[in-house]
């Protein structure tokens, strides 16, 4: 525009002529001439059509290009991602992407679970794990995050009253899915038990215990730490069910010759009923159902799962 008025004023059109007449030569209307046309006018106008008509249609085309690419790569991207979470199996749904649903997130990766996370916020596109973007008390967004298949739903969000209609959602739909959820109230405790979660979690609880455990006993707190999260530690924690296959079952620990035939350590017992007996005398007999907390070394401990008769 600035060029096709510039050359017509210099071609002797006044300064709105010369406006007019690039307008309609750009816009390729072209009602009429303006002003005496001449073998200058004729050439300048012929190039001013070719390459005005050129940058607006080129333009036009990138616009609309990227408008299209953006879109369909969008939905690309989006389909990737719903096929993905189709294919998941006994993946862990974390409802909330705050600061402790990144942390249970990047924690449950670091360990090779696989995780779906659930947010209204458009920023958990910036999550490392599949995610949905919805609010997580309505079904059909649990429904997308593969609640059919997961193994486990953790209520992360920001208010109690959402932590509780989404376990009572998951629960109503998955009576046997196991359930945690967060309590940022003590009296909302209770209440998340009622409507069906397996274990509540209040993170100022844990907090302050944990602070004060640092304060009596910093080395036994440590140690803790790094076993259950250090990735460099050779020895690890872990819980180990005792199947209905199991060689273990009916047999006493003395019997079973655990520690010399796969090197773990059991240091509790946990019963059906919830109770813990810890440090385990070596006449106690394993039951099916019962879980082993053990230490060990990963091979050992892989070691243990086969004994146990875990998939």
């Amino acid at each position: 525009m600035v060029v096709g008025t510039a050359g017509y004023v210099v071609l002797g059109l006044s300064l709105l002529d010369a406006v007019y007449q690039t307008v309609t030569t750009v816009s390729t209307v072209g009602f009429r001439e303006v002003g005496e046309v001449d073998a200058a006018f004729k050439v300048f106008t012929i190039l001013l059509i070719l390459t005005g008509a050129g940058t607006v249609l080129y333009t036009l085309s990138v616009l609309l290009e990227t408008l299209i690419e953006g879109r369909l790569t969008d939905h690309l991207w989006r389909r990737r991602m719903e096929r993905e979470i189709a294919g998941l199996q006994g993946h862990v749904i974390v409802c909330g992407w705050g600061r402790l649903g990144r942390t249970i997130t990047a924690d449950l990766l670091r360990a090779g679970q696989s995780v779906v996370v659930v947010d209204r916020d458009p920023r958990v596109e910036s999550s490392p794990a599949p995610f949905v973007v919805g609010d997580a008390t309505d079904d059909a967004v649990l429904d997308a995050a593969g609640i059919d298949r997961a193994s486990t739903l953790i209520a992360a969000l920001d208010t109690d009253a959402d932590n509780l209609y989404v376990i009572l959602s998951a629960r109503s739909h998955r009576p046997e899915l196991f359930l945690i959820a967060r309590a940022k109230l003590e009296t909302a405790e209770p209440k998340l038990r009622q409507a069906g979660a397996n274990r509540v979690v209040n993170p100022q609880l844990l907090g302050g215990a944990r602070i004060a455990a640092m304060t009596l006993q910093p080395n036994v707190s440590e140690f803790l730490d790094v076993v259950m999260h250090e990735a460099e530690l050779e020895f690890r924690l872990a819980e180990v069910e005792i199947a209905a296959t199991s060689v273990l079952a009916g047999h006493s620990l003395r019997e079973t010759h655990l520690r010399d035939r796969t090197g773990a350590m059991v240091l509790a017992i946990r019963e059906a009923s919830g109770a813990f007996l810890t440090n385990p005398d070596p006449d106690t007999r394993v039951g099916v159902g019962q879980v082993l907390i053990a230490i060990g070394t990963t091979a050992q401990l892989d070691a243990l799962r086969a004994e146990a008769g875990e998939p």
